[in-house]
Order: structure tokens, then C-alpha cells, then sequence
């Protein structure tokens, strides 16, 4: 048994969104059992939490984690040419880059408090590899052309990995294998993730090839089902956010990401939450975003959001459920939240900063949003058992710089390849990969 000894303060994020001060939490075999004054300690594991604020690991629902390897190379295109480049250097990945890569975002995203994170990329299996090896929970997709009853009967109440089928949009996928992919969806009770709405060129692009915008279309032609996780949304008509409430479709934004690659629009969160939609935070893969950092992004959400609407409507418990309890939601597991008979994903923040202080009570929610970053985490839990603490910082650093430093040497190979190569705009990869 796990007891978080004396939490200065503890963000529950349960029915009440209650914020407790001086409490103990209890944790057995992975799940939280109890939270309470002057728990019982003998013979448990005892970690003193006098100077930490402790809450819910972070979930992210959208990102392509082994694109750290990319990070940096490509930060001034808009998206449609970003998009070029990166499948022209995706055509060099091999199973080994993308697990070494995704592990590299492991630790990333281990040390700024995410605890769980669904991924777009290809190689899957690379991706559970590294995840796994890091400790994290992962949503993993796999193509439609995939070997989908024998993944799913794999992972079968693993509660470590849940696969999903990957379409990456409408726009580089036959509109035939979109409704298979969630035509299976359907039958094997797992979910379709795809990149629907992300620029304005997509929309008109799929007005004039099917006469009706992208989620009309999906509505008109397969989405009657609540198997499906779009991501983006930043050029979703008004008429359109009727068939996501009725079909009861998850929604993810990635706010940083639209923003750097220029995609414009307008995600429509304040609509969306007013409709009961579950609206996940994602921060997309570190080339186009280049951090994985979700305390960034919930600040970056809610500040574009009340610049967009002209409003503060959008407020700091929106950002910081969408960041907790509805990416628990997107996974369908009992995560992001620190209640009993949840499992525990919990972090620990060290309240002994400059930048913290003061802090109490009142002031804490924001302090959250707005002032808290990656690197204030000092502690992560995932399923009961401690995955990041003062005793492996080091090493877990040193692994990444090591793999980093792989990776970089790769990379250059594959940059000379790309400068020699003559692909052109319309030489994308062929539908059933995946890529951004």
C-alpha cells in the first residue's frame, strides 16, 4: 500500500470539484481506497506531500509522440506545406525510430505530469513498447487494414493500452475506408480518432469533392454511432455541432498547434461544453506544437478562448476538467480524478517556488491554469505505482539525453535524404499509413 502523506493541498476533481487541504490518500493495488485525515501507515509506503499540491495526472488526447524527433525542423510553414515536409521525412521512419522517439516523449511527458496520452503515429507497437517502458498509459491506434479482432482481443481489459483505428482525415483517406474504419469501430466496441475540420482549404476541399462539409458528411454517410474522436473542429459550421451532441461524439482541441501552423478558424468550446460534449485537451506532436507540456496548454486554451469570444466564459475549471476527468472520459477508464475506486494516476507539485507563491486556497485553481509548468512536478504515480521522484530523476534524464542524442545523429541521415529526394506536394504516403 501507497500512502500521499499530509497533501498540502489536494485537487480532486470529483462531483464537487472539491479542493481539501492536510489530507491523506490511500492507495492499494493500484486504485485509491480512501481519503482521510491521519490514515493508517504502518507497514505502507509513506511519501510526505507537506509541500505539494496533488492531483490528477494530466491526459492527453491528441498527439503524435514520436515527432519530438522533429522538433525544431520546420516552425515557419503554414500547415498544409508543414504537412509535406513531415510526410517527406516520415518515409524514412522505421520501427526502431519510432519506438526510441516515442520513449524520448515519454519521459517528456512523464516530467511535466502527463500520465496517460492517446497516439497518432505509426509503428503502434513501437509506441506500446515505450510506453510501457516509461510506465504511461496509452490510447494506441491502429489502421483500418490491421489485424483489428486479434489487437483487440490482445489488449482486452488492459487497462495500460487501449487501441483505437486510425483515420487520419478525410482529405488523405477514401472516403470508403473512413466508414469502414468505424463500421468496425462499431463492432468491436473501440473508437475511430481522426483529424476532421483542421483548415479552412480542408472544408471547402471536401464541400466541392462531396457537396456537404466534413462532419455533415461524416453524419450523412457513417457517424450515426458514439465511436468516433475528432480532433481539431477549428472550421466546424454551427448546423454541425448538432450531429456531435446527437451522436454523442468526443472532441479534442489542440490549441497550440492550430495557432503555430496558422490553421485560423475557431474552436467552439464554450458551444460544445454549453451541449454536454466531452472536449478533451491535446497537445498535438512537438514539431508542429513543440512541447508536450499540458500545463501550457491548458493556459494557452483558455487565454485563446477568452481572446476569441471576447469573453471570460471559459473559465479555469473548464480547462482543468478537460485536462483530467474528460480525457478519463476519451479513454473510458476510471482515471482523472482522485476519488475512491479510481485507479491512481495521481502527480505531486512542489508548491516551494517563487513563481507558486503565495498560494492558498482561493488562489489555487489559477494558480494551475495559468502559473503552474511542467517542471514544477516532482512526483507522478500511474496505477499505484511511483514512476518519477527525486531517487530516478537522473537516471530517467540521462536516458533521454542518451536517446536524444541516437536520435539526432538519425536524423541528420534522414534530413540529407529528404534534400536529395524529389517528392512533390501530391507524393503524400499511401492512405493506410498515418502521419499528422
Amino acid at each position: 500500500m501507497l500512502v500521499l502523506k499530509n497533501c498540502r493541498f489536494l485537487v480532486t476533481q470529483d462531483e464537487k470539484r472539491r479542493v481539501l487541504e492536510n489530507v491523506d490518500v490511500t492507495v492499494e493495488n493500484g486504485v485509491i481506497v480512501d481519503i482521510c485525515e491521519n490514515a493508517e501507515t504502518a507497514g505502507h509506503d509513506v511519501i510526505d506531500c507537506s509541500n505539494h499540491i496533488v492531483m490528477p495526472g494530466l491526459i492527453n488526447t491528441h498527439t503524435h509522440a514520436a515527432m519530438v524527433m522533429f522538433r525544431g525542423l520546420c516552425d515557419d510553414k503554414e500547415l498544409r506545406e508543414w504537412l509535406n515536409y513531415m510526410w517527406k521525412l516520415e518515409r524514412y521512419l522505421n520501427e526502431d525510430l519510432v519506438y526510441k522517439a516515442t520513449k524520448l516523449a515519454c519521459i517528456e511527458m512523464l516530467f511535466s505530469g502527463t500520465t496517460a496520452f492517446l497516439d497518432m503515429y505509426y509503428y503502434p507497437n513501437s509506441i506500446v513498447k515505450a510506453a510501457k517502458e516509461v510506465g504511461l498509459r496509452v490510447k494506441v491506434g491502429y489502421f483500418p487494414t490491421s489485424n483489428l479482432d486479434y489487437i483487440v482481443k490482445m489488449f482486452k481489459n488492459n487497462p495500460h493500452v487501449i487501441p483505437y483505428i486510425i483515420v487520419h482525415s478525410i482529405y488523405a483517406v477514401p472516403l470508403e475506408i473512413v466508414e469502414r474504419a468505424i463500421q468496425e469501430a462499431k463492432r468491436l466496441d473501440v473508437d475511430v480518432s481522426m483529424h476532421v475540420s483542421e483548415t479552412r482549404w480542408e472544408v471547402y476541399e471536401c464541400k466541392r469533392r462531396y457537396g456537404l462539409v466534413p462532419v455533415e458528411l461524416l453524419y450523412n454517410r457513417c457517424l450515426r454511432n458514439d465511436h468516433l474522436h475528432l480532433v481539431h473542429l477549428g472550421w466546424v459550421t454551427s448546423w454541425e455541432l448538432e450531429y456531435i451532441r446527437r451522436c454523442n461524439v468526443k472532441v479534442t482541441t489542440c490549441p497550440t498547434s492550430n495557432m503555430k501552423l496558422a490553421t485560423a478558424g475557431h474552436f467552439p468550446l464554450k458551444e460544445l461544453l454549453s451541449m454536454g460534449v466531452i472536449v478533451g485537451l491535446g497537445t498535438d506532436g512537438a514539431a508542429s506544437s513543440n512541447t508536450l507540456d499540458m500545463f501550457r496548454e491548458m493556459k494557452t486554451c483558455i487565454l485563446l478562448q477568452r481572446h476569441s469570444y471576447w469573453s471570460t466564459d471559459i473559465g479555469v475549471q473548464d480547462v482543468l476538467d478537460m485536462a483530467t476527468l474528460n480525457g478519463g472520459k476519451i479513454f473510458k477508464l476510471p482515471i482523472g480524478r482522485i476519488s475512491p475506486n479510481y485507479y491512481a494516476d495521481i502527480i505531486c507539485l512542489n508548491i516551494k517556488k517563487p513563481h507558486i507563491q503565495p498560494l492558498r486556497r482561493d488562489n489555487l485553481l489559477p494558480t494551475l491554469a495559468y502559473t503552474v509548468i511542467g517542471s514544477d512536478v516532482d512526483m507522478v504515480v500511474v496505477h499505484g505505482k511511483i514512476l518519477l521522484s527525486e531517487s530516478n530523476r537522473e537516471q530517467l534524464l540521462g536516458e533521454a539525453l542518451d536517446t536524444a542524442s541516437y536520435l539526432n545523429h538519425k536524423i541528420v541521415d534522414v534530413l540529407e535524404k529528404v534534400k536529395d529526394s524529389h517528392l512533390t506536394h501530391a507524393e503524400r504516403p499511401p492512405f493506410n499509413t498515418y502521419s499528422h
